[in-house]
């Protein structure tokens, strides 16, 4: 069976605040294996609200990267906490604690990029 592409636009899918994130830290998933074809890619679009975070964690076989859009805030990782803003990058290999915090005076909208798209 041939895979299909597939077109959004990010208005079609809903805000939702997964668990361990609080405070209106709000993400779309917009493609990952629930939603497409995709496999090994969970591709999300998160906007936090002031003092909005998700809680220290790791992921076991997961790389991740973090590409702010817009705002600033704290990134926690390792137990170290760095200042990160429009156009800050950040890579996370497997096994590394890390959480994210909106510390600045208005929304954090970031991208997350997952492969594998879940924990083994």
């Amino acid at each position: 069976m041939k895979e299909k592409p597939v077109v959004k636009n990010i208005n079609e899918v809903l805000w939702d605040e997964f668990p361990d994130h609080f405070g209106g830290a709000l993400s779309k998933l917009l493609i990952g294996p629930s939603n497409s074809a995709a496999r090994h890619l969970d591709y999300r679009i998160s906007t936090y609200a002031r003092k909005a975070y998700v809680k220290p964690h790791k992921h076991k076989v997961q790389e991740q990267i973090y590409h702010v859009l817009d705002g600033e805030g704290l990134m926690e990782i390792d137990g170290e906490r760095r200042v990160v803003r429009k156009h800050d990058v950040v890579f996370l290999p497997p096994g590394v604690e890390h959480a994210i915090y909106n510390t600045g005076i208005g929304d954090l909208t970031f991208l997350v990029i997952t492969s594998p798209a879940s924990d083994d």
